[in-house]
This record gives C-alpha cells, sequence and structure tokens, in this order.
C-alpha cells in the first residue's frame, strides 16, 4: 500500500515535467536595453543543477514576451544544447556586470551540438528564436534583472 502511494505521488510530480509545465524556482521581470529601447521579458529563474538541467526542454510553447534565465554563482564558463527542446531559441549569454557576452539565435531544436558562453558567465537568457533580432541585442547591450551587474 505504502509503494503504491509512493508511486503515485512520484507520477504526479514528474507529469507537469514530462509535459514541461514546471515552473523554476521563480519568476521574475528582466529588462533587456537595446539601441531599439528597453524590452521586458517575464522569465522563469532556473538556479538549481537540476532546474538548469531541465531548462525548457519537453516545452511545446512559450509566450512571446517570456523566457528562462539561467543563473551561476561563481560566474563560469557555460554550455548549453537543446536536447529534447521542442522549441527554437535565441540564447543571450551574460556577464556578471550585466552585459551581453555574446548571442547564439534560432538554436535548432534537439540538437545536441554544443553551443559554449565564450567566457565566463553570470546567466544565461533563453527567449524564443526571433526575439533577438526583434530587439537588435548584441554584444555589450546592458541586460537588468535582480544580482546582475549590481542590480539588488
Amino acid at each position: 500500500m505504502l509503494q503504491r502511494i509512493i508511486i503515485a505521488a512520484f507520477a504526479a510530480l514528474a507529469v507537469p515535467i514530462l509535459l514541461g509545465t514546471a515552473i523554476a524556482a521563480g519568476t521574475g521581470t528582466l529588462v533587456l536595453k537595446t539601441n531599439s529601447g528597453e524590452h521586458r521579458y517575464t522569465v522563469e529563474i532556473a538556479t538549481t543543477n537540476g532546474e538548469r538541467a531541465t531548462g525548457l526542454m519537453f516545452r511545446r510553447s512559450l509566450p512571446e514576451d517570456a523566457g528562462m534565465i539561467f543563473i551561476y554563482d561563481p560566474p563560469q564558463q557555460v554550455s548549453m544544447w537543446m536536447r529534447n527542446t521542442y522549441i527554437p531559441l535565441d540564447m543571450v549569454f551574460i556577464t556578471a556586470e550585466g552585459r551581453v557576452r555574446r548571442v547564439e539565435a534560432n538554436t535548432e531544436p534537439f540538437s545536441t551540438d554544443v553551443i559554449n558562453s565564450g567566457g565566463a558567465v553570470a546567466a544565461v537568457l533563453e527567449l524564443n528564436a526571433g526575439q533577438a533580432a526583434k530587439t537588435g541585442v548584441r554584444p555589450g547591450d546592458q541586460v537588468i534583472f535582480p544580482g546582475l551587474g549590481g542590480v539588488p
């Protein structure tokens, strides 16, 4: 009986993850400041190894003004991939100073090709593919988010 309860509880927790509806540690508002203005996104925050490992895998959609930010403390070289990710994404690699280090636009769903940060980063922002072009984000642009660049 206890085993059946444990299995049922695990299944209840696993179903949202498999369906891609699990919520990360929390959400916040992130602002990209580019030459075209300020662009606001509601982002899920991934801070644990488990949250970062799962990321946006298995999701079938993402609202246009939403994304996920992966936080790394301390800043480090980061490698990402698109395994089990249905949505094409733009990846924005962000320094501890809150500046864009580099952008990887239009990543290929399900690809196991490694996408490197190109140096130490404190965060990686994933947005729907096309957002980088739409906002004109490029290296050196400012990212406003708590914990980056001195933002409390």
